[in-house]
């Protein structure tokens, strides 16, 4: 049984909203963010880089703490605004022919604690603390963790039912990405949504493990804390949730800085042992199906299908691309023992960007390129279903959220 809350959100108020919201902080680069600090005032990066307005870099506990300063700042000015009573947040996005759409509202720690909320991501220790830190400090959650259901008729209806009436946000972003969000406060209707996912016997997150991981670890040492309001905060943390056949997974490219001291003829023979080998010359290859592989190498695109006899999956994770590329070519071959750390990989999304495959190993950035198929849901949830955890970089999953578009305030 999943439970699943309506909160009251801090949120921009309508004539701002599109002036607000942002990407994920990591995604921007250094003039970019700066140029989006120097002429928008009402960026949420105002509070994300709060050492901007005296032109100083800030770090750890003292930048927590001036986030945090920031934020009570957008709020004294109007900017941000709490609901009046608890709401669920109807949201959806569209760009490129593709329309996603999902509920913002809390999802709970204990669920996570007992696997009804499953992950099929390890996450580290250091992150969960340093996340766990800033959440406390700070003071709120700006970014939802995305987390799939089963699909369901009525929680489906609602998003035809409401695209009939006006959103109470509704905005275009320089980058396409149309946006709508309405509020569902009817108490009737509020409560038939709980009850809808009262009857999931589990959900799945699809991105945001480390953030999970460390609302937990904050609820973990709220457990001692006198204050009971944050303490009873901390057990819930803001999530969107997505029906299933509405996610969308594709894959990362990975790539190799070197090919571990071989030469390429040695290589292409270390790989004939476990693949298949086409030589696709400058032909561009995408694989269409499970446990095919395309390569760049030296100017030429390769087809690799893996042998019938080397495929006897001993679990689901075995049966995972990811998990092939790094058993048979990445470990064996390249010498990739740790793929979260090692410097000599590095993973490029695949969306948008076919034919990096090729522009970055011509461009001599790196060695050697692999592309796969992407992983299905189903699978996702087999890997999480039995316990298990993915290779690093295994799904690249959409929609992607915006920062600063509803607020869980824990304190």
């Amino acid at each position: 049984m999943a439970i699943v809350k309506p909160f009251q959100a801090i949120r921009p108020t309508r004539d701002k909203v599109a002036l607000v919201t942002t990407r994920s902080y990591e995604i921007y680069n250094k003039k970019e963010l700066s140029d989006i600090l120097r002429l928008n005032p009402f960026s949420f990066l105002h509070v994300l880089s709060p050492g901007f307005k005296f032109n100083k870099t800030v770090h750890g506990k003292k930048r927590f703490k001036m986030v945090h300063n920031r934020y009570s700042e957008f709020k004294e000015n109007g900017i941000f605004q709490k609901d009046d009573k608890p709401c669920y947040y109807l949201h959806q996005k569209s760009y490129g022919g593709l329309t996603f759409w999902g509920i913002i509202a809390l999802a709970s720690v204990e669920d996570y604690q007992n696997n009804i909320i499953k992950k099929h991501e390890k996450t580290l220790s250091g992150r969960e603390e340093l996340f766990g830190n800033y959440l406390e400090v700070t003071g709120f959650n700006a970014e939802p963790v995305l987390i799939t259901y089963p699909d369901d008729v009525f929680l489906s209806s609602l998003i035809d039912k409401y695209r009939k009436v006006r959103a109470e946000y509704e905005f275009t972003t320089n980058k396409n990405r149309t946006h709508l969000l309405w509020l569902i406060d009817d108490e009737d209707e509020v409560a038939s949504i709980s009850h809808a996912f009262e009857k999931m016997p589990a959900v799945y997150i699809a991105d945001g493990h480390h953030r999970t991981a460390s609302s937990n670890y904050l609820c973990k040492k709220m457990a001692s804390a006198k204050d009971d309001t944050a303490k009873q905060l901390s057990k819930f943390f803001m999530a969107y949730f997505i029906p299933e056949s509405n996610l969308k997974i594709t894959s990362f490219y990975r790539f190799l800085n070197n090919l571990n001291g071989l030469t390429k003829k040695e290589f292409l023979i270390a790989l004939d042992e476990n693949f298949r080998i086409k030589n696709m010359g400058d032909r561009f290859y995408k694989p269409s199906k499970k446990h095919h592989f395309s390569m760049y190498l030296d100017g030429d695109f390769y087809k690799l299908y893996i042998r019938k006899s080397r495929l006897n999956p001993l679990n689901v994770l075995d049966d995972l691309d990811s998990q092939i590329l790094f058993k048979y070519i990445l470990e064996p071959i390249l010498g990739i023992h740790d793929p979260s750390h090692d410097k000599n990989i590095s993973y490029v999304p695949e969306i948008g960007n076919e034919m990096q495959l090729k522009n970055l190993v011509d461009s001599q950035e790196f060695s050697v390129g692999f592309g796969s198929f992407p992983i299905s849901v189903e699978q996702l949830k087999s890997v999480a279903d039995n316990n298990l955890s993915m290779p690093p970089k295994s799904t690249y999953v959409e929609p992607k959220l915006r920062s600063g578009l509803t607020i869980y305030q824990l304190k």
